[in-house]
């Protein structure tokens, strides 16, 4: 403000005029010793401490596709050993202008096969668990691609919050689940943790996890099953935030140029 109006005309004004004018017309108390004191006067720490994070921020809501909001960035920063207050990392995102993308309306994929045998909800909504393999939980979503509809099966651990197994097919059938669940399994067990005798498996009640082959997979492991109802999310609300996720992250990002994504395997 001040440069524009010293350097007004191609003149050169002093500061003084300046100062007077804003005294009398505007009411701003300032004066010339003040604005040269703030002229030469250091950055305060928190402003130093301030522009440090701004960059680390932007750093860590950059390198994950440029979609993270305030709370996933502030936990990244914190594993990074960088101690920052949620509310810090909050402030200093809506001054860059950095917020997390919304996710959209989802379509219905539960549909429950007419004469399945149900297991009952064994979690009752308490997505938690005191160590790993004590909870797992599934679905699937769909994703719009050029050649038409494709699925995408996903089975978390709750208490890494980790997705274990993933599985992509253009058929929304018990495979796809299948192929997600056994390469959960298999990663757990590379990684010497293959007791599942106190894991349960919780899904909703689609034909798929309720298929007589899918339910025989979980005995032979000694996994109990557990599903929620019909068209309640809350029954299975971890997965569904995880399939939000996926699809927010990874397909419809404009950062990625992802609207459509290609083509899907089988």
């Amino acid at each position: 403000m001040f440069k524009s109006h010293r350097e007004k005309d191609g003149l050169l004004w002093r500061i003084e005029p300046i100062i007077e004018v804003l005294r009398s017309e505007y009411g701003i108390s300032l004066s010339p010793s003040g604005y040269y004191d703030f002229k030469s006067r250091k950055p305060s720490s928190r402003v130093v401490r301030d522009e440090l994070f701004k960059g680390l921020i932007t750093d860590v809501w950059e390198s994950n596709y440029s979609c993270w909001g305030a709370r996933k960035v502030w936990r990244e920063l914190n594993r990074q050993g960088k101690t920052v207050a949620r509310c810090t990392v909050e402030r200093l995102m809506r001054e860059l202008g950095l917020a997390g993308l919304k996710r959209g309306r989802r379509v219905r994929t539960t549909i429950a096969g007419k004469h399945a045998t149900c297991a009952s909800d064994l979690v009752n909504r308490n997505f938690t668990a005191s160590a790993p393999n004590k909870l797992w939980v599934a679905d699937f979503t769909y994703v719009s691609t050029w050649e038409g509809w494709c699925y995408a099966a996903f089975v978390t651990d709750v208490f890494a919050r980790r997705v274990l197994g993933f599985a992509v097919s253009s058929k929304m059938n018990e495979k796809l689940v299948a192929d997600a669940f056994e390469m959960a399994v298999f990663n757990r067990s590379a990684e010497g943790r293959d007791d599942f005798s106190e894991l349960i498996h919780h899904n909703d009640k689609g034909s798929q996890y309720t298929a007589g082959d899918f339910c025989e997979r979980l005995a032979f492991q000694g996994i109990r099953a557990s599903i929620g109802s019909v068209g309640d999310a809350y029954d299975n609300a971890l997965a569904e935030a995880i399939n939000g996720s996926y699809k927010t992250e990874l397909i419809f990002n404009p950062k990625k140029g992802l609207r459509i994504p290609a083509a899907c395997g089988h």
